[in-house]
């Protein structure tokens, strides 16, 4: 048996090495599949996170020899269908990964099983579809488009037949469209002359998302409220495109090229003067500080770019921290069950948005830090909607329990498929728009 040397150590990630043409090679990524799933079985610690673990082991249990050898190899890219890429595996509960000599990274070798898949041409329309998220929200909320998207996407019988014939599930509350977008509404605050704090640039420049501007766009204009209010000059991102994380999780590493070069020149050029970039969305900004570094590791300026992004609530902490951000809070959000999103967690910045909503005065807050099961698109479509309910279950039990004011997390799909799963009426809000609140102003 190997030693565990290196496992001890703060775990590291190598390069993708997407551009090498046996990265597409489906019988060697089938061999980094035996090799790792084989370790994999001989550990389990990661039973309980996403249904790729459950399904290998039982696969193996259920196998002629109850061992990998007997597992036949089509399996194995059904468990590559079942990673979503949170990332949790390797961040928080593997001994093996990098520097450790097993080399052990379960993600990124699902994301070779998707790319092949894709370069294959076995992903289907659906799949392409559900990603293309920017192209979705500038088609949905034209002004004579929205009205009948929202239409659609909450009738039962237009539902079954999107289920049927697309494969999206029928009792999956979509996300609403919305007319005007935020970017279109949003107004730079140039505020009064801030200083630059020892952690925090004094100036923000706001990477909306496609979430937040077609679909929520409350939470950018409450974040631009709470920077107002800290008289932050901030601004929107001249021009930009989606982050790439859904395209990522589908395999089109070319398409996630394609949108690198239409977003980080703009990104760079503020990075360059001294812009903190802020992301609301935590898979977006995990995009920036680690997947499109990992591709393209020698590439100066999405290097640049990865040091400027901030969440929201890392930002605020630092500003906090540099004795700059303001406590004059006038109301207390009473109890907050707050859930925190994989794709935060493994950000490794700790609990920033737990830490800073504790600070306003009569407000307690209760966190949960598990999988939601619903990440991006995975959730919404049929074969996947049981299991992403079912993952959902521990957490939404707690915030039963809870008895909350208000549920949180700084994910807004995340918050409403576990207010869905709670199946009672509770108030969701994200956690910008509860410092709004306790701040005491205005709704947009």
């Amino acid at each position: 048996m190997a030693t565990r040397e290196g496992s001890l150590e703060a775990p590291t990630r190598h390069p993708i090495d997407w551009k090498n043409p046996d990265f597409y090679n489906a019988e060697s990524c089938e061999k980094e599949m035996e090799r790792i799933f084989d370790i994999c079985h001989g550990c389990r610690r990661c039973f309980s996170l996403c249904n790729a673990f459950p399904m290998l082991f039982d696969k193996i249990d259920e196998s002629p020899t109850m061992e990998l050898d007997s597992v036949p190899k089509s399996v194995y890219w059904e468990v590559a269908d079942q990673c979503y890429l949170c990332d949790m595996c390797y961040l928080t509960k593997c001994p093996y990964v990098p520097p450790h000599q097993f080399n052990l990274d379960f993600p990124h070798t699902m994301l070779r099983a998707k790319a092949i898949k894709f370069k294959e041409g076995k992903t289907n329309f659906r799949d392409k579809l559900l990603s293309s998220t920017d192209a979705l929200g500038k088609l949905a909320t034209i002004p004579v488009v929205v009205q009948a998207v929202n239409a659609v996407n909450n009738n039962s019988v237009t539902r079954k037949v999107m289920d049927s014939v697309l494969g999206i599930h029928q009792d999956r509350q979509l996300p609403p469209y919305t007319s005007p977008t935020f970017r279109s509404r949003a107004q730079p605050s140039h505020g009064h002359p801030v200083h630059d704090g020892k952690r925090s640039p004094g100036k923000v420049a706001i990477y909306s998302t496609c979430y937040v501007n077609y679909n929520e766009p409350g939470i950018g204009w409450d974040l631009m409220a709470v920077l107002n209010h800290n008289q932050i000059p901030a601004l929107l991102v001249e021009k930009e495109a989606c982050c790439g994380m859904p395209k990522l999780e589908l395999g089109d590493l070319e398409a996630v090229a394609e949108l690198k070069e239409k977003n980080i020149p703009g990104l760079a050029a503020l990075a360059r003067q001294g812009y903190a970039i802020l992301t609301p969305i935590p898979s977006c900004t995990l995009m920036f500080k680690q997947e499109l570094p990992l591709m393209f590791p020698d590439d100066e300026d999405i290097q640049l770019v990865k040091q400027a992004m901030y969440d929201p609530f890392e930002y605020f902490s630092e500003r906090y921290a540099d004795g700059l951000l303001k406590t004059d809070f006038t109301e207390s959000l009473g109890k907050v069950s707050y859930h925190v999103p994989c794709h935060l967690r493994v950000q490794n910045i700790g609990l920033k948005t737990k830490e800073l909503l504790e600070r306003i005065p009569g407000t307690t807050v209760s966190t949960i830090e598990r999988c939601s099961g619903h990440d991006g698109t995975w959730g919404v479509k049929s074969e996947y909607f049981d299991m992403s309910m079912k993952i959902a279950k521990p957490v939404v039990r707690q915030l039963k329990e809870d008895k909350a004011d208000y549920v949180s997390s700084d994910c807004p799909i995340a918050a409403t498929h576990l207010v869905q799963g709670m199946q009672e009426q509770k108030e969701k809000q994200h956690p910008i728009s509860l410092m709004r609140i306790a701040y005491g102003l205005p709704a947009h």
